[in-house]
Formats: structure tokens, C-alpha cells, sequence
């Protein structure tokens, strides 16, 4: 090896790698992705085994005769426990065990007897491709890395399915490029010896729901504990968000047991009822050794903000370009402050509260006790009784819903309920689409149709996570965006360890229409005070949305000349330019313009001029 640290760091959000086995056809192609400047890691035998950029604290590396192993992002191992596993390691398939045991999220990188073992996170957050380079198969960490290796250029039928809102599973977890494959959260990729031959082997599966609260509670609090501490330990500064919600909240006393100083951020909502800041002054009293900064709630930019000057390099469309200004806006006075990472409550609601779906099947299995539950339900989302009944009575399995769907891409929006108790939100496309992209969508689809599984067979389980897999598509791009403007970001919550504690409490105690996040309010009792556990709501930040649409009407305008989209022939500009002078138009409330402008914003970010042709990156 020619590099080892004595542990692995927070996690630099823009790094990337490249992983080669140890051949010469392989070490030829890697002079593909020796760009300047980057760091490389060599097989025992001095050919590059990892190629790519990352900090100093980012990779941990261990060899014992012919094992070589690295973790790659934010895990607590230090260098002399890894390489007892090194030494222990007779089958790249026991590493199982190893991935499944370390907290912190990280990809787990393996080299024994020729063949390669590369594997993320459960969660999505941090992802696998791969693709064949100059004949041997590399592993990046992101798809436009191969992408720019191979000279390709994304794909048309796959860019129109990003034209969906939203993008259902499996659709959303390819890459935009045909020759780059995609390798799911849940399966490590195993390159055989030849360099040339690959396979998917399954390491994670999700916990049976079967602990009370009360047994769940103690697990939750240990991992979320872990997770914070994987990040503090070092010490120095950190900042966090203290949104006065219950999940920033529970970062923020965590953060302050550590050795690390803390300091909390709080941007104040526009809307006088919006209730953040008190709850956020509450609880920084009970914070006395933490710093708390209120920023001018006038000064925090607006969704949309700034569309037209972003320029990361993303190695897919995004979401979160709606929001990168609000989430970026407070770095650089947390860089001044001294913070060397920013942790969020991100993923808290995708962790400690679950998806009502789960009652279609305890409709089956305790029809009393979920009937009394599904009442409350349709009392605090004002569901319908008729729709109701009709969501728990479809019993399609989710090939047939996800076939049904591609025939009503252009009806209205389903009913809430619809989308609570079922599959999921099935996908729309919106006026602004033309027939050609719906009839590329459409194609999709139907194809995934054919072979596609949910991700668990309770719909319930599916919809929790696909919800994590698809709030990990943002926060992986926010990451990278947030260590470009000076402090990287880390989310906790949606770390394997706290995910799977989450997921193992009986959903009838997760999600209740009676209580609020019940688990997560069990789990910080004892850290959080009782004070700051009372509330039972969250800021929606509506009227923002609602503002921004309206004070960067120009912008939405702009963007869509010389759309690249409407170059390509997936949208109507006329109708998206007449949008953009409408912007209180009544459906536009309701997000539906997000990704499209995710997929305009990514096509101008590769390049920068339209073109009747493919785009191709750079």
C-alpha cells in the first residue's frame, strides 16, 4: 500500500475513486482517471488499485499477504483493527459480516486472490457503478466518472424517465448512461480475477419489524449515539442545524456530549406561524456551552434561488438544485467559525416515522386494532372513506401497479390516500412533456414492469425505503455541493446502523396517528429534555416555496431558453415559458416542475451551449 491513515475522518462530500484489479490491462486503463492531482492507491504489486480524490482523513487501508482492504468515508476503524481483518479474510463473501458491524457510512473496498469486492451504504448514500473500460470492468464511486472515461453521453429514454414525478423504483436507481450499470444499495460488486466477469452478491437485508418501542428505543439511541460520535470524536469545531424540530434538535444534545465545540444554526421561517425559532431558543437554553446563531430569516434565499449559476458537476439530476442556496447559504459563516463539518437532521423523518402503508397489510393481520388506527388517520389527513376502502382493497402486486401506471401518466394527481396506503406516488408527466419523452417513459416502465420486485414484499417496507433511497439521491449531491463551498455535511440519521435500528421497531409503534415521531422522542429521552420533546409538528416552509416562485419568476423564464431539454426534444418550451410568467398557476404548488428543472439544470451544468445532439460530458 502506499497509503495508510490512523482512522478514517468525517467524510469529504466531494471525493470520489476509481477501483482497478491488479492487472496490466487494468493499469492501462486507469491512466484514463489519473487526472492531476489525483491520489492513488497501488495493489501490493505497485499497479493502481484505487485512482481518485479524497482528504487525508478519508481512507483507511490494511494488507495481509494477499488481502488489501480500504474504507473509504466516515467510520471509526482504525488501520491496525482493519488489518486483523485483513489477516483473517479467505473469501471476498465474508466481508459481509464486516460491513454489516461498522458504524458511520462508507464504502467498504476489498482485493483477495485477483478478484475485487466494492460495496456503499444500505442507505444510497453512497453508491456503486461500474462499467467496462478499455475491455476490463473498473468501479467508481460516481457514474460520470466512467461516464467521461468511456466518451459516452447520457441517455435520451433515460432522461425522459427523470421527467417523472417522481421516478419510481428500480427507474431511479440507474445511471443516465447506457454503458454505466448501477449497482442496488443492498449488493456488493464482485469483479472475478479476469478482470472482465462481474456479479452482484447481496450483502444487507433489511430487519424483521418485530421490537416493541420499548426494546427498539435503547437501539435507536446507541446507533444515533455511534453515528454522532463516529464524526465528533476528533474533536474541533462542528456545526449543526437547530431547526427547533425534533430531528435537528436531537443532532444538536448529541453533538454537545462530545468532545467537539458546537456550534447551532437556526434560520428563522418567513411565515408568522411558522414556530422553528422558539423551539430552536428553547432548546439552546439547555445548551449553555454550545454557540447559537440566528440568522435574518429575510436574508435566507428562497427555493429556486440561483438556478442559473450552478455549476457542480453532478453526476445526475437533482431535486436539490431547488434548494442548494437555502442549504449552502449558512456555510461560510460556519467555515468562519471554525467548523470542519456541518450535521444535519436530515433523514429523521425517512427513519423515525414510517409510512401508513404498512397498515394495508394490518388491516389483514389485526383488523381491529388497525381499523381504530386507520380512523385517526382519515380524521388527520381528511381521507375519504370510499378512496380508503378502495387503497386497502387493491391487492396488485408491484409489477402490475407499476404496468397500470404507465397508462395514466397524464391523469391528475392521485389522491392522498391513494398514495399513503399503496406502492407509492404512482408517476406523472406534466403538460409541458412531449409525446416523445411519454412514449420513452412509457417504454421504460413497461419493461421494468416485467422483472421489477419491491424492495420488500410489505408495502410498508417498500415505501420506507424507497423514501430513504430516493432522500439519499439528494443529500449525496448536497454533500458534494457543501464540501465545494468549504464544510462537508454529514446526516446521521441515514447512517446503516441507526437505519436498521429504526427499521427493526414494530411499525403499529413507529407511525401513529396520535403521537408524534414516538420512537425518536423515546430514544432521546434522557438527552433531549423533556421540554424540547413536546412537539408534535414540523415547519412546512410553504410560503418560502410559494415567495420563490414568484421573485425568480425571471429566472424559471430564462432557464427555459434555449432549453436543453426542448433541444433534445423531451419538452415543450412554449408551454414551460408561459409557466414561468404564471407563477401562481394553481398546480404549480404542488412541486411539479421540480424535476424537470432538476434535468434542465443538470444537461446546462455538462455543458454549457445547447445542442441538437446528445449532450455529451466533459
Amino acid at each position: 500500500m502506499t497509503a495508510s491513515h490512523a482512522s478514517a475522518g468525517t467524510g469529504c462530500g466531494d471525493a470520489y475513486f476509481a477501483v482497478f484489479t491488479d492487472r496490466e490491462d487494468a493499469a492501462a486503463a486507469a491512466r484514463s482517471f489519473a487526472h492531476p492531482g489525483a491520489r492513488i492507491l497501488k495493489h501490493p504489486s505497485g499497479r493502481p488499485w484505487l485512482v481518485g480524490q479524497w482528504g487525508d482523513q478519508e481512507v483507511v487501508t490494511a494488507n495481509a499477504g494477499p488481502a488489501s482492504l480500504a474504507v473509504v468515508g466516515c467510520c471509526p476503524i482504525d488501520a491496525t483493527e482493519l488489518k486483523r481483518h485483513a489477516e483473517h479474510l479467505r473469501a471476498l463473501t465474508e466481508l459481509d459480516a464486516l460491513a454489516r458491524s461498522l458504524p458511520g457510512s462508507f464504502h467498504l473496498v476489498a482485493a483477495l486472490g485477483g478478484g475485487l469486492r466494492v460495496q456503499g451504504t444500505a442507505s444510497g448514500l453512497r453508491l456503486v457503478f461500474h462499467a467496462a473500460v478499455d475491455g476490463v470492468q473498473v468501479a467508481a464511486s460516481r457514474a460520470d466518472v466512467l461516464a467521461e472515461a468511456l466518451g459516452a453521453e447520457p441517455d435520451e429514454e433515460r432522461l425522459a424517465v427523470r421527467l417523472l414525478w417522481p421516478v419510481p423504483h428500480p427507474l431511479l436507481e440507474t445511471s443516465l448512461w447506457r454503458d454505466v450499470a448501477a449497482v442496488p444499495p443492498q449488493d456488493a460488486l464482485m469483479v472475478a480475477s479476469d478482470g472482465r466477469t462481474v456479479r452482484y452478491s447481496r450483502w444487507w437485508t433489511p430487519p424483521e419489524p418485530v421490537r416493541t418501542l420499548a426494546d427498539g428505543a435503547p437501539l435507536v439511541r446507541q446507533a444515533l449515539t455511534e453515528a454522532v460520535d463516529a464524526r465528533t470524536a476528533q474533536g474541533g469545531t462542528v456545526s449543526c442545524d437547530l431547526s427547533g424540530g425534533l430531528d435537528s434538535t436531537s443532532m444538536c444534545f448529541l453533538a454537545s456530549q462530545s468532545p467537539a465545540k458546537v456550534v447551532a444554526s437556526t434560520w428563522p421561517g418567513r411565515d408568522p406561524a411558522d414556530t422553528d425559532l422558539h423551539w430552536a431558543e428553547l432548546a439552546a437554553k439547555h445548551l449553555p456551552d454550545v454557540e447559537h446563531v440566528v440568522w435574518d430569516a429575510d436574508a435566507s434565499p428562497l427555493v429556486y434561488d440561483n438556478l442559473l449559476a450552478i455549476d457542480d458537476l453532478l453526476d445526475e439530476p437533482t431535486i436539490g438544485v431547488m434548494d442548494r442556496s437555502r442549504v449552502l447559504h449558512h456555510l461560510p459563516a460556519m467555515a468562519e467559525r471554525g467548523s470542519r463539518l456541518h450535521l444535519t437532521g436530515i433523514g429523521g423523518d425517512h427513519v423515525a416515522w414510517c409510512s401508513e402503508a404498512y397498515y394495508h397489510r394490518l388491516a389483514r393481520t389485526r383488523p381491529l386494532f388497525a381499523l381504530k388506527q386507520l380512523r385517526g388517520f382519515r380524521a388527520l389527513w381528511q381521507w375519504p372513506l370510499g378512496t380508503t376502502v378502495r387503497a386497502l382493497t387493491d391487492s396488485r402486486p408491484y409489477g402490475k401497479w407499476l404496468a397500470d401506471s404507465s397508462n395514466h401518466l397524464r391523469a391528475p394527481l392521485p389522491a392522498t390516500v391513494t398514495t399513503s396506503l399503496g406502492w407509492g406516488m404512482p408517476p406523472r408527466l406534466f403538460d409541458w412533456v412531449t409525446p416523445d419523452a411519454e412514449r420513452m417513459a412509457q417504454r421504460a416502465l413497461r419493461g421494468a414492469a416485467v422483472t421489477a420486485r419491491p424492495l420488500h414484499p410489505d408495502r410498508g417496507l417498500h415505501a420506507d425505503l424507497e423514501q430513504i433511497r430516493s432522500g439519499t439521491r439528494i443529500i449525496r449531491q448536497w454533500d458534494r455541493m457543501a464540501a465545494k463551498a468549504g464544510v462537508p455535511m454529514a446526516s446521521p440519521f441515514l447512517d446503516d446502523r441507526v437505519i436498521e435500528a429504526c427499521l427493526a421497531v414494530r411499525p403499529s409503534e413507529r407511525v401513529s396517528p396520535w403521537t408524534y415521531k414516538p420512537l425518536l422522542t423515546e430514544a432521546m429521552r434522557g438527552i433531549v429534555p423533556e421540554a424540547c420533546l413536546r412537539r408534535t409538528n414540523k415547519a412546512a416552509a410553504s410560503m418560502d416555496a410559494a415567495d420563490g416562485l414568484r421573485r425568480h419568476r425571471a429566472d424559471l423564464l430564462a432557464l427555459w431558453e434555449d432549453s436543453r431539454l426542448e433541444h433534445l426534444g423531451l419538452v415543450d418550451g412554449n408551454v414551460l415559458r408561459s409557466l414561468a410568467q404564471r407563477p401562481s398557476t394553481p398546480g404549480l404548488r404542488d412541486a411539479i416542475l421540480y424535476s424537470t428543472i432538476a434535468a434542465e439544470v443538470w444537461l446546462r451544468g455538462l455543458s454549457p451551449t445547447p445542442t441538437r445532439t446528445r449532450t455529451r460530458t466533459r
